[in-house]
C-alpha cells in the first residue's frame, strides 16, 4: 500500500513537472514575438523600444534555458508573475477567485451526486421497467442540453418569470451567508444537471453489471435484506467507476465554467482566464492553465489513492 501511494505521488509531481515546462514551451513555440503581441493594437506595429522594455520586463531577453531555470524557481516559490493589465500579482488573484469557482463545482457535484448516484442505483434494481426507461432518457436529455441553454432557461423562469432567485451575482458569505447560498443555487444546480445525468448512466450499468455477479447470486441465497444487498454489496463494488468519471468530470469543470460564470456573473477562475486570453496577458494565462492543470492532477491523485480504499486488490497489485 505505502509503495503505491509513493508511486501515484511521485507520477503526480512528475506530471506537474511536465504540465509547467509545456506552458513554458508553448510561449516560445507559438509564432511571433510575444511582446510584440502583447503591444500590437488595431493591426499597428508598437514602437521597437517599447517592445524591448517589454521584452526585458518579461525576460525574454534572456537565454532560453535561463528564462527556463527562472520560470520554474519562480514557480516553486508560488510566484506565478504579475498581471501586464494592472501589475498586481497574479497569485492573489487567484486566490480569490479560485474558492469561488471551487465552490460552485462542490456545489454542483454535492447536487448531482444527490440526484444521479440514487436514482442510477433505482434504475438498475428495476432495470427494463418504465421508471427506468422514463429517467434514462431524462438523463440523455440531461447530458444534450447545452448548459448556456439550461442557465438562460433558468434566469428567464426562476428569475424573471417566478421571481423566486436573483437572477445572478455574488456575495461573499462572510456579508451575507444567506444570500450568498441563494446566488449560489442556480449556478450550481446548472452545472449539475448534466453531471446528474452522466452520474445516472454510469451509476446504473455500473450498478447492474454488479447485480449479476456470483457474490450477488450467494448474498440473497444467505437470505440478506435487498436494502442490504444493493447498498452494501452491488453499489459498494460499482463505485470505482462511478469516483472515477466523477473527478474527470469536476476536474474538466475547473476551467468549463466560462458560460456558467458568463450567465450568471460568478467572478470565479475561468472568467479570470477569458479575460487574460482577451487582453493577451501572456503570465496571467500560464499561471491560471497551471493552477488548473496542477490541481486536476491533485485530483486524479486523490481518486487514484481511493481506489487502494475501495479496492484493496488495487493497492496490493503495485
Amino acid at each position: 500500500m505505502i509503495g503505491y501511494v509513493l508511486q501515484r505521488t511521485t507520477v503526480a509531481f512528475v506530471l506537474i513537472w511536465l504540465v509547467a515546462t509545456s506552458i513554458f514551451m508553448v510561449l516560445h513555440i507559438i509564432p511571433g514575438d510575444p511582446a510584440e503581441l502583447l503591444l500590437s493594437q488595431g493591426g499597428v506595429s508598437p514602437d521597437p523600444a517599447i517592445v524591448a522594455d517589454l521584452r526585458e520586463q518579461l525576460g525574454l531577453n534572456k537565454p532560453l534555458p535561463v528564462q527556463y531555470s527562472t520560470y520554474i524557481t519562480k514557480v516553486l516559490h508560488g510566484d506565478l508573475g504579475v498581471s501586464l493589465q494592472d501589475g498586481y500579482p497574479i497569485v492573489d488573484e487567484v486566490l480569490v477567485r479560485l474558492p469561488r469557482t471551487l465552490e460552485l463545482i462542490l456545489a454542483a457535484g454535492l447536487i448531482a451526486m444527490a440526484i444521479g448516484i440514487p436514482f442510477g442505483t433505482l434504475a438498475a434494481v428495476r432495470s427494463g421497467t418504465p421508471y427506468d426507461r422514463i429517467a434514462s432518457t431524462l438523463a440523455s436529455i440531461a447530458i444534450s442540453v447545452p448548459v448556456f441553454v439550461i442557465g438562460t432557461l433558468a434566469v428567464l423562469v426562476f428569475a424573471q418569470i417566478l421571481k423566486l432567485v436573483p437572477a445572478g451575482g455574488f456575495v461573499a458569505f462572510s456579508e451575507d451567508p444567506v444570500k450568498h447560498l441563494t446566488l449560489l443555487v442556480m449556478p450550481a444546480s446548472t452545472i449539475a444537471i448534466g453531471l446528474a445525468g452522466i452520474l445516472f448512466r454510469i451509476t446504473r450499468n455500473s450498478v447492474l453489471e454488479v447485480l449479476g455477479r456470483e457474490f450477488i447470486r450467494v448474498a440473497r441465497a444467505k437470505g440478506l435484506a435487498r436494502t442490504r444487498i444493493i447498498i452494501a454489496h452491488a453499489l459498494r463494488n460499482a463505485l470505482v467507476p462511478i469516483v472515477t468519471v466523477l473527478a474527470l468530470q469536476l476536474g474538466m469543470l475547473l476551467g468549463g465554467t466560462v458560460l456558467v460564470e458568463y450567465v450568471f456573473n460568478w467572478p470565479g477562475l475561468s472568467g479570470y482566464l477569458v479575460r487574460a486570453v482577451e487582453a493577451r496577458d501572456y503570465p496571467e494565462v500560464m499561471g491560471i492553465v497551471l493552477v488548473i492543470s496542477t490541481i486536476f492532477v491533485f485530483l486524479n491523485l486523490a481518486v487514484d489513492l481511493l481506489y487502494a480504499v475501495l479496492d484493496p486488490r488495487v493497492g496490493q497489485s503495485r
